[in-house]
């Protein structure tokens, strides 16, 4: 009985006024974000380093991070980093990886666990050797371009391919700037990223879709409208469920990413700005490819080639 408007129905933004710019940004975003991986790199986890893993959480109160470092500095394991991981009581422990194979990180653990003795409760312990974790960033990165290119496939056979193309570069957009992001910021980059990638790659293509949609349906309504005005009006009967649709997805991020704890926050991060740039995307990147491609207006198979499909 009282709905809810966030956005009025019956708005007219031009964006295809400003997409132009859009790209300039986008463009010089992208080529930022090649830069900072190929100069700075990513910060990776253990996931892709491999070494050995150990979360404790101390019995006396908060934990002292000096006193643990001196501590297992006594084990002799070789590089460790220790840091606070959520809670004051709670620590992260990893250890580099050990030359000998699964044995000498075995005997990293018995080490640490003698000279820490029982005033700590172990939480977590992973070990990844270099097989393993190289085996995992073969496969991570595969997994991103297998997604892709199943995008590519699927916009192409449900429209038509210059549909494909312009989902698959504010797709390529989105990745590549999340990569970026956390290249220069230097987080963790690890599994539950690749994870967080996939997702916003799927939050994305929804996104895309529902105005590519939207736009096909105009296509067969208004055969002689200029495409530009007719990517607007797709735009703008569309933006009301975008906005709804990431405000929504932006307040379970929040919360879990206030209060879901240590171990998801990577992920979390990585999703909050995956609906902000999956968002953009959609809007400046996917639909105004369409204005530099063209489509055809007959979806019964026949191609407009006639004066009103130019982009004007």
């Amino acid at each position: 009985m009282f709905p809810i408007h966030l956005v009025p129905h019956d708005t007219k933004v031009s964006f295809m006024a400003h997409y132009r710019v859009a790209f300039g940004i986008s463009g010089l975003l992208v080529a930022a974000s090649i830069l900072a991986f190929l100069v700075m790199g990513l910060n990776f986890g253990i996931d892709f380093k491999g070494g050995t893993l150990i979360e404790i959480q101390t019995k006396d109160g908060p934990a002292d991070i000096g006193s643990l470092r001196s501590l297992i500095a006594e084990a002799n394991v070789g590089d460790t980093e220790i840091q606070e991981f959520g809670a004051p009581d709670d620590v992260l422990i990893r250890v580099e990886e050990q030359a000998g194979g699964e044995e000498a990180q075995q005997a990293v653990i018995a080490r640490i666990k003698e000279v820490l003795g029982d005033s700590v409760v172990y939480r977590r312990v992973e070990v990844v050797g270099p097989k393993v974790s190289s085996e995992l960033a073969q496969t991570g990165a595969i997994a991103v371009f297998a997604a892709i290119f199943a995008v590519l496939v699927y916009i192409w056979f449900r429209f038509e391919w210059q549909f494909a193309v312009g989902a698959i570069a504010a797709l390529v957009h989105d990745v590549v700037l999340t990569i970026g992001l956390f290249s220069v910021l230097q987080l963790e980059f690890g599994l539950a990223i690749i994870a967080a990638i996939l997702t916003i790659v799927g939050y994305s293509l929804n996104d895309t879709v529902v105005v590519y949609d939207r736009v096909r349906e105009n296509l067969r309504r208004y055969k002689r409208m200029p495409l530009k005005e007719l990517l607007d009006n797709s735009l703008n009967q569309t933006l009301s469920r975008t906005v709804l649709t990431s405000l929504t997805t932006l307040i379970a991020l929040l919360s879990l990413y206030i209060f879901g704890g240590e171990v998801i926050r990577g992920f979390t991060f990585a999703m909050i700005w995956g609906v902000f740039v999956g968002t953009y995307s959609s809007i400046f990147i996917a639909a105004p490819f369409l204005s530099y491609l063209g489509t055809k207006r007959d979806w019964s198979g026949n191609a407009d080639t006639g004066p009103n499909f130019k982009n004007v």
